[in-house]
């Protein structure tokens, strides 16, 4: 049996975009994610997000088969939410956001390695971490559970359908460093 090719985290490229756009819909059926499907606009625009801080992917290969972007978070219902579920002001943190794994390497840990990449990137500038979980997405739920995000409220965001529950909104704190390290 031949072990998995390594993967490596890396900043995403304006060339990656369209395998992004297959990947993100070859895993839609089994994910549920994005919601809305087919989006309402070019799935690229669903991808590339105007208040992005940060986008990195995982490469196989040469291969891209996942992805992860930081984004501010804006003033608003939804960010206000967030701050005060945080503890924390709305400068002070920012959003784990359009995280998807190529479904054919799922249990593969890749999703962890770019959860890792973001989050780490998060606290390395002194921010709170904040997403938002659709409620039917148990597996994601659980997973971000397992690393230690909290919850911290609930919202009903203008792009989630009448028909569904409110989103989950979650929060993580940079791991407490011990003394003397």
């Amino acid at each position: 049996m031949n072990p998995a090719p390594p993967i490596r985290i890396r900043a995403r490229r304006e060339g990656d975009l369209p395998a992004l756009e297959s990947v993100l819909a070859a895993q839609q059926p089994t994910s549920r994610y994005p919601l809305r499907w087919p989006l309402p606009f070019p799935v690229r625009e669903f991808i590339v997000r105007p208040d992005e801080l940060v986008a990195m992917v995982a490469e196989e290969a040469g291969r891209v088969v996942g992805h992860v972007s930081v984004t501010s978070v804006l003033p608003g219902e939804l960010g206000e939410a967030w701050a005060v579920g945080a503890g924390r002001h709305i400068d002070q943190l920012a959003c784990l956001s359009v995280l998807f794994v190529d479904h054919a390497v799922r249990g593969r840990r890749i999703g962890g390695a770019l959860m890792d990449a973001a989050e780490g990137w998060i606290f390395a500038r002194g921010r709170t971490a904040v997403l938002d979980v659709v409620t039917a997405n148990e597996r994601p739920l659980a997973v971000y559970r397992h690393r230690g995000w909290r919850e911290i409220g609930h919202a009903r965001p203008d792009w989630l359908p009448g028909t569904e529950p409110p989103v989950i909104l979650m929060a993580k704190n940079a791991p407490a460093v011990a003394a003397g390290t």
